[in-house]
């Protein structure tokens, strides 16, 4: 999964009319400059004020889940989960994607702040396996004598664990709910 930041989304904006009548004239507007939907909205009326009614075409974009756009609709949440993520670093951004696709989430319609706690509540971190995570839990969980470390069988207690209480996708560990 290529990596989404919601700061840096950007949309080419052209109308229907223009590409109708064999024009592609648009231009691409970063929505980090608009505070909310309203005010990109009215970017895309003055970029194409030379039409009465525009009906305006999102003939590409970057950095926005297709879930919150397609040709002719932004979705009313983007400028809110866009906000709401910026606490988060890259790389929890990218395991809130991960998260959004495994739950089935339908960020165009949930609550944004609601959706960021579940999320920090079941995302555990990044890790290169299964049984790099359940090293960890053993490190920081059980006080194990060194000797008997050698012994432990981690691979085993790495599938126990995410047969039941973790699942991982794109090297991202989750808490299941």
């Amino acid at each position: 999964m290529e990596a989404v930041t919601l700061s840096e989304a950007r949309v080419y904006v052209g109308t229907y009319n223009k590409y109708n009548s064999g024009s592609l004239f648009g231009k691409w507007l970063d929505l980090s400059d608009y505070s909310d939907k309203d005010e990109f909205m009215e970017a895309c009326r003055e970029l194409h004020k030379d039409e009465q009614d525009p009906e305006f075409m999102f003939q590409d974009y970057e950095n926005i889940p297709e879930a919150l756009i397609t040709e002719c609709w932004l979705s009313d949440k983007f400028f809110e989960l866009r906000d709401a993520i910026e606490k988060l670093s890259e790389t929890e951004q990218e395991a809130f994607f991960v998260w959004c696709d495994h739950h089935n989430s339908d960020i165009s319609e949930e609550d944004a702040d609601d959706l960021i706690s579940s999320f920090e509540d079941e995302y555990q971190g990044e890790y290169k396996d299964e049984e790099d995570y359940a090293y960890e839990i053993v490190e920081e969980c059980y006080d194990l004598p060194e000797f008997a470390k050698t012994y432990f069988d981690y691979s085993a207690f790495a599938r126990d664990l995410f047969m039941t209480d973790y699942w991982m996708d794109n090297g991202f560990v989750f808490r299941c709910a």
